[in-house]
Order: C-alpha cells, then sequence, then structure tokens
C-alpha cells in the first residue's frame, strides 16, 4: 500500500495529495526496482500538454504515474523580483547547451511541476483557421496540417474551460471560436483603453487578450476581495506568487492529485532513456535517475511531453538496436524542424506617464496575414501588450547601456513609468536544418532565422501607429525577457520537433500523435506542430492533449 500525505499547495483552495513511495527496493543489475512499477499510463513531464491529458484519463480509474524531473517552483518573495526572475534566471535550468557557430548559452528552460507554464505569459489563443492550411511568407512556406481547424474546435472549447480563459468573443476577427469565452475579459486600465480607442479610431481592431487567470474582477475591474489573483504588476514572465495564473500546476496536476487516488506524481525523476522489447515496437520501460540511483518503471502506454526540445532528446537518447538513430526516428526527423516564433519584446518610452499596473490585457491582429503595404504583401503577425517593465529589470538589460546617451536624464524606474511594453511575433518556418541534437556528449541547438524581414516591418508597424495616434515613442529592445543571456528567441515557443503526418517517411507521429514506429508511445507537448502560427502555442497544446486523451481512453 502506498502511503498518502496531504499539503497545502497555493492558496486555500488548491491542496495535493502525494502518494509515497515505500522505500523497499530490490536491487539488480545496479537499478534499483520500487514495487508496482507497473502503470496503465505513464506521462513523462508536468507541462500544459502532460497535465492536461493525465487530468483528463483520472475519471478512467487507470493506474497513472507522472514522471517530473523538476520540483514544485519555490513559493517566494522572489517570485515577485525582477532581479531573481529576469536577470539572475533563477529559476531557469542550470545547463549550457551550443549553438550552430559553436558558442554556448543557457537555455530558457524551466524544470518545475507544471513546467515552462510556470513562468508563461498566459496568452491563450486559438491558432486562425488559415494557419491550418498552407501560407506562403516573405521567408518560406508555412506547411499545411493533415488535419483541420474543425478537427480541433471542439478541443479548443474544453481547453479554455480547464485554463480559465477570458476573453470576448467577436472582438478579434481572426478568431475561429464560435462558443462564448468561459469568463468575461479582463478589463482594461485606464491609458490601456485609451490605447483600445485611439487604435480603434485609426480603423484598427484592437481585442482583450485571451487569458488564463484566476480572477474574479468587480464591475471596476479590479479583483474581489477573495478572488485568487489581484492583478499585480508581476504578471506574465514571473512566476505567480499567488497561484493565481492558470498554469499546469494549478488547473492540472494539483487537482487531479488531491482527488484521484489512482494518480501519482513523481518529482525529481528524469527519464534518461525509453526501453523497447525485443521488436523495437513496444516501449517496455523507462529509465529513471532519481534521488541518486536509478530506477525502472513501466506502462501499457507511455506518453512523453517534456517540451519540444526535451522530448526529443529524451527520443534521441533513446536509440538501440532496433531504433539505431534514435526511438521513432526511423525518418531522421526527430530533433528537426525546430520553431520558436520570430518573436521581440520591446519598451515603448513615450512622453506621457503610464501608470498601468496590469497591462497585459490587449492585442491587434490587423497585420497578421497581410502587412498592409503594396510592396510587401506577406503576413507581418501579432501585435500584444506584456507585463509592465519594473526598474531593475530594465537597468538589467544589456543593450541599455549603448541608448541611455539618448535618454541620459531619465533614470530606470522614470523610464519604466514613462512605458508601455509590448510582444511582437512573427511565424517561424520550419526547416530541416534547424534542430536539437547531441554531439560528444553536448546538446546542440542549431537555430538559423527564416522570417526576420517580416518581424522588422512588424515592429516598424507598431512604431508608426503609435506615431499616428499621437503617442511617438522610442522603442527599446528587451532582450533579457525571460531569458538569462541570450535573447528570447532562444527556446521560448517550442515546437515542431517531431511532428505528425501521414507518411512515416516524413513525419515521427500519425495523426494521433502515436510513434509511427511504436505502438505504445505517444508524445503531446508541441513537437507535434507541423507549424506554428504566430499565435502563443499553448492552447493547441492543451487542446490536442485532450483530443488525445480521448483516444487512448478507447484504447485503455
Amino acid at each position: 500500500m502506498l502511503d498518502s500525505l496531504l499539503i497545502k499547495v497555493g492558496n486555500s483552495s488548491w491542496s495535493t495529495g502525494f502518494r509515497l513511495w515505500p522505500q523497499r527496493h530490490h536491487f539488480a543489475a545496479d537499478i534499483y526496482m520500487a514495487e508496482n512499477t507497473h502503470y496503465d499510463l505513464i506521462v513523462i513531464g508536468s507541462g500544459p500538454g502532460g497535465a492536461a491529458l493525465a487530468q483528463r484519463l483520472a475519471p478512467t480509474g487507470k493506474r497513472i504515474l507522472i514522471l517530473e524531473r523538476g520540483d514544485y517552483l519555490p513559493r517566494e518573495e522572489a517570485n515577485w523580483s525582477g532581479q531573481a526572475v529576469f536577470v539572475e534566471g533563477k529559476y531557469q535550468a542550470d545547463e549550457k547547451w551550443v549553438n550552430k557557430d559553436g558558442g554556448t548559452f543557457a537555455p530558457q528552460l524551466h524544470y518545475n511541476v507544471g513546467g515552462n507554464s510556470k513562468v508563461y505569459g498566459s496568452a491563450l489563443f486559438r491558432l486562425r483557421e488559415r494557419d491550418f492550411d498552407e501560407v506562403e511568407h516573405a521567408g518560406g512556406v508555412s506547411p499545411a496540417w493533415p488535419l483541420s481547424y474543425q478537427d480541433f474546435a471542439p478541443w479548443y472549447d474544453e481547453a479554455e474551460a480547464l485554463f480559465h480563459v477570458h476573453g470576448r468573443r467577436g472582438e478579434d476577427p481572426l478568431d475561429p471560436g464560435s462558443t462564448a469565452y468561459p469568463f468575461v475579459p479582463v478589463k482594461h486600465e485606464p491609458k490601456v483603453q485609451e490605447l483600445s480607442d485611439k487604435l480603434t479610431g485609426l480603423g484598427l481592431h484592437p481585442f482583450h487578450l485571451p487569458l488564463g487567470i484566476l480572477l474574479d474582477q468587480k464591475e471596476d475591474g479590479f479583483a474581489t476581495p477573495t478572488s485568487v489573483c489581484m492583478r499585480c504588476s508581476y504578471f506574465d514572465g514571473f512566476p505567480c506568487l499567488l497561484n493565481g495564473k492558470a498554469d499546469a500546476q494549478v488547473m492540472c496536476v494539483d487537482p487531479t492529485i488531491r482527488d484521484y487516488p489512482n494518480v501519482t506524481l513523481l518529482t525529481g525523476a528524469y527519464a534518461e532513456r525509453l526501453d523497447t522489447d525485443a521488436s523495437g515496437r513496444r516501449v517496455e520501460s523507462i529509465l529513471v535517475q532519481r534521488d541518486g540511483r536509478q530506477e525502472r518503471y513501466s506502462a501499457d502506454t507511455v506518453v512523453v511531453a517534456c517540451g519540444s526540445l526535451s522530448s526529443a532528446l529524451l527520443l534521441l537518447r533513446s536509440a538501440n538496436e532496433q531504433h539505431p538513430n534514435g526511438l521513432a526516428n526511423g525518418s531522421d526527423q526527430v530533433g528537426r524542424n525546430y520553431m520558436r516564433h520570430e518573436m521581440s519584446i520591446v519598451m515603448a518610452v513615450m512622453k506621457h506617464v503610464n501608470e498601468t499596473v496590469f497591462q497585459k490585457t490587449l492585442a491587434l491582429s490587423d497585420f497578421y496575414f497581410n502587412s498592409g503595404d503594396p510592396d510587401y504583401p506577406h503576413p507581418l503577425g501579432l501585435i500584444q501588450m506584456c507585463a509592465t517593465s519594473h526598474a531593475d529589470q530594465i537597468k538589467g538589460e544589456a543593450p541599455l547601456a549603448s541608448i541611455m546617451k539618448h535618454l541620459p536624464d531619465m533614470p530606470f524606474a522614470e523610464m519604466a513609468r514613462h512605458s508601455m511594453d509590448f510582444w511582437l511575433q512573427t511565424e517561424d518556418l520550419p526547416i530541416p536544418e534547424n534542430r536539437v541534437y547531441y554531439q560528444n556528449g553536448q546538446v546542440h541547438l542549431d537555430v538559423t532565422e527564416t522570417n526576420e524581414e517580416s518581424l522588422k516591418r512588424l515592429k516598424a508597424k507598431l512604431e508608426q501607429v503609435l506615431s499616428d495616434i499621437g503617442w511617438p515613442a522610442m522603442l527599446i529592445e528587451r532582450s533579457l525577457y525571460l531569458g538569462k543571456d541570450i535573447p528570447l528567441s532562444g527556446t521560448a515557443h517550442q515546437a515542431g520537433t517531431c511532428r505528425f503526418g501521414t507518411d512515416p517517411s516524413t513525419s515521427v507521429l500519425n495523426l494521433d500523435c502515436r510513434a509511427h514506429e511504436v505502438a505504445n508511445l505517444y508524445v503531446t507537448d508541441a513537437s507535434f506542430f507541423p507549424s506554428i502560427g504566430a499565435v502563443n502555442p499553448t492552447l493547441t497544446i492543451i487542446a490536442n492533449a485532450l483530443r488525445v486523451a480521448s483516444i487512448i481512453e478507447a484504447r485503455l
């Protein structure tokens, strides 16, 4: 029998039931074998793709094990420190990878319960309906998906309800959703509302960002006394000290292990490799490193959801005689076609003061598929607002030394008071050369920009729009946002390393996101994306995980 322990996680609404592991182990071939190590389902990774799937399958009563290589992200005052989170990268993985030029960098990965969603911005968009078709960009062609938007539509509905998405259907002209959002939009503060009105006056279509957030609002938009979220200025790339962000831990992992004794979470459990049976057609066991020793676990069905980069690396580490180039890699596509959006975070420094606290409430998609310029008939992408700048973040930005000569009399705190912050993203195009792989025992990530000109023009479009509404601004790049010492484009919004398709020679997964070559292996993070569009990928990850869960449920 497994013992149990009930502890508090987050606010009083969320508690976590842990099944503690028995301390008796059997030693064989230098690997410890814990009792009761066979499960109906093992999910590797507790981010959105793994956690959403596990919570949907929990009511089946099947024995489910979630393996998470990290632990719970500490709840501490540093959660809301720009210096700790952005400048020091306190919660990022302590790793060094190699880029295509041979230099090293620290990947922006977070090994925690909830995965990278612990520090995501909670912007939960549906891919546009046209994103599922072939789209021609200045940098190349974005391939069509083997399934259409309609195949995902009901799962998007379920995903929005699961992650408490706040929004207003009909404002965004490109939003393909037909049912109302489950929660009303997060209300704009006065300066953001003024921006929205001015953009509308130009004939543009600003809309409320669809946000996954545990917010109860009063009529004036402020949080109610009992709301988990209090609309603070530390939303977005910060961990939420109050657990008011709808992340995978808060919305899926904690309530699932609290309510379903058949689901167990094992933290500090690094999946070293997947071993197959003699035929190579089934995963037979998972070799796990935990507490300085190796353990083996097995399951009838295995789901990999470590994030696109880590999932691909796990499959590559699992090479064997039947799969010499990596598990499920007969197509040589595992790790390839890596995408992460062409992104730019800019601080628009203006003459007027911006007293907005909760700033991330507005977006603009008018230039998503068409620049509007006769000389450049190509898609640009999405403009959205992000969290308010803080003085310690600005001070830590490496490029600021070169621009301080333009603002010599403006202290960092004053610069923050006169700024609005915008997140720009353009579609990144899949090419085989953009890939993650091992070489000489080191992780290599090769990235070549594919759509730079569109991002440059999107930034110019924002600058022109701000000027047109009478708010001329100096746009300053925020290179540290969600990073430590490299630009955001390093590993954010990772996707595409195990894409799905109908042809086993050009794809890793079939349309059920099951490996073509391994009958009981599924992948449910953004690895399966054939293209990434120009909206944040998390809602599509969740929707697909729910879709795949329904398929696995039928097999279970």
